[in-house]
């Protein structure tokens, strides 16, 4: 919590869990919420102690292994049954084992959900609340109660949900959650109820968002606008459906837009690293396009925008990508103007300070690249070359090709084997190298760093570490062109080069040759 009293609280291993194809293990959800307190939030709701076992393993080994420096831990669980005194409720009991200072309890708030799910009255719903929140409070607890279907319940009956609120403060409940837990809402509309019902109660109010109508975000901001002062969200907007309001775009929108300090001032760089860490965790691939924290949030095409961007980068960003820990990107392709050119140049560390014309041939020569199928967006490394290429003090080929040539066997017992052969010419040196690897692409690099390692010892370091393949412009059976991306590393970098060509491994020998070329302009020897 920060000193305004302002609440960022991340349900990412609680509601962001149950999203599809989302297992943490426990080890992950401890690195997960170290993870989350290093971006400063104030709450970190670690699962439902007693009714999962995962969870309550976690809590048990978060009271040794957590040191937290800005969040404090929540447990979650539900009101006592009806009927069941609160004392001898199992579940009620778990949430005092797990040993978190906060609690927070999910409550219905919908007149319908308590006759229709609970099967009970809706006096008795508001006894459980009442009953639940004081015996926790009076162990110690602070507790925040969760008011779920509270949008729907409130159509229904805008009276009903007020009570549950008025139950839960009166108890000694310190904050009330307004949950749009169908995620039907619009931002117009919460702002409309949230302030009728800040009108109509006095306690600290929240907010939970879904974002089955893409407004989970929206739908927050309206309602802090509105007088909410705890915010909920999960890293990355993970979710069950269509997921969670994102809790990094909401404290960057909070701090920078709103001017409210929900996370400490040091945090907000932190931002995109953690996000993708907690994607790797998920295992799930980080969102290029996610706002404020994708790769592609600060990423610049057009010419138009690169060239104002060369006058004043504020006038196509809304933020100083370092702010919330990114950076910005020129992305170079066939709508790429002289200053696109430039800015990539600098971005790359190529000076191209009095090579107008070597900027006019690289426009051009990219033009044309890029309308037979040639992409690179995702490619620095080939464009770099590219560009060294047009250049007055442009690096010599590693090698001149005579042939190559590859082979696929597959033998009766199921083995397949690739091979490869390649004649190249190195300092006036003729050289034959012949490899093996299990596809011919593997066999293609394996048998041209060998020919090279000897003139180039730094290539013995390099691998390929990814492949990727995409057929553009199919026309029917087999014809088509094929674009690869590969991703190459020497153990200390990644770089990505790209190929284009009708045949798959022409394609990605063009490619393989960047690969390596980069390399050795990486580290060059004495």
């Amino acid at each position: 919590m920060t000193s305004t009293g302002f609440h960022v609280f991340d349900t990412t291993l609680r509601d962001g869990a149950q999203r599809e194809g989302v297992s943490y293990s426990v080890a992950d959800k401890l690195a997960v919420a170290r993870l989350l307190d290093e971006i400063g939030v104030g709450y970190i709701e670690g699962g439902w102690p007693g009714a999962l076992p995962k969870d309550t393993e976690f809590f048990a080994r978060a009271r040794t292994e957590l040191q937290l420096k800005h969040a404090q831990l929540v447990a979650f669980g539900s009101t006592r049954k009806a009927g069941v005194a609160v004392e001898d409720d199992v579940q009620v009991q778990a949430l005092l084992d797990a040993q978190t200072p906060v609690v927070c309890l999910v409550a219905k708030s919908d007149v319908r959900h308590v006759r229709e799910a609970l099967r009970t009255t809706l006096e008795e719903n508001l006894a459980m609340v009442a009953d639940t929140v004081a015996f926790l409070v009076g162990h110690g607890r602070r507790v925040f109660v969760d008011c779920e279907h509270f949008f729907d319940g409130y159509a229904a009956d805008p009276e009903y949900g007020v009570q549950v609120l008025d139950a839960a403060f009166a108890a000694g409940a310190e904050v009330g959650v307004l949950c749009d837990t169908n995620g039907g809402m619009l931002p117009m509309g919460v702002g409309r109820v949230v302030a009728d019902v800040r009108a109509r109660t006095s306690g600290k109010l929240g907010i939970h968002c879904q974002d089955d109508t893409g407004c989970a975000v929206a739908n927050t901001l309206a309602a802090v606008e509105a007088g909410v002062t705890h915010v909920q969200g999960t890293a990355n907007g993970y979710g069950e459906r269509a997921g969670n309001a994102d809790t990094f775009v909401l404290v960057a929108n909070l701090v920078t837009k709103m001017g409210i300090p929900a996370v400490p001032a040091e945090c907000l760089p932190e931002l995109q690293r953690v996000s993708h860490a907690i994607a790797e965790l998920a295992n799930i691939a980080p969102d290029d396009h996610q706002p404020y924290v994708g790769a592609s949030a600060f990423a610049h095409k057009a010419g138009l925008h690169a060239s104002a961007i060369k006058v004043s980068p504020g006038l196509y960003n809304h933020l100083e990508p370092a702010v919330v820990g990114n950076d910005m990107r020129i992305l170079v392709t066939e709508m790429a103007g002289r200053a696109s050119v430039e800015l990539k140049g600098r971005e790359l560390g190529v000076d191209l300070a009095g090579q107008a014309d070597a900027v006019g041939r690289v426009v051009d020569q990219v033009k044309v690249l890029e309308a037979d199928g040639w992409s690179f967006e995702a490619a620095d490394a080939s464009f770099e070359l590219l560009l060294r290429s047009q250049l007055p003090e442009a690096p010599p080929p590693l090698f001149e090709l005579e042939s190559y040539r590859t082979s696929v066997e597959h033998w009766g017992n199921g083995v397949v084997v690739s091979e490869a052969t390649v004649k190249v010419h190195v300092d006036g040196q003729r050289i034959i190298s012949t490899g093996e690897g299990n596809g011919p692409v593997n066999a293609l690099d394996n048998a041209l760093r060998q020919a090279l390692v000897s003139r180039y010892p730094q290539l013995a370091d390099v691998a390929l570490a990814d492949y990727k393949v995409r057929i553009l412009g199919w026309r029917g059976g087999t014809s088509a062109t094929t674009r690869v991306l590969i991703d190459t590393t020497d153990g200390v970098g990644e770089w990505t080069t790209v190929g284009v060509h009708a045949n798959i491994v022409e394609a990605s020998w063009h490619a393989l040759v960047d690969a390596l070329t980069y390399a050795v302009l990486r580290r060059p020897q004495p």
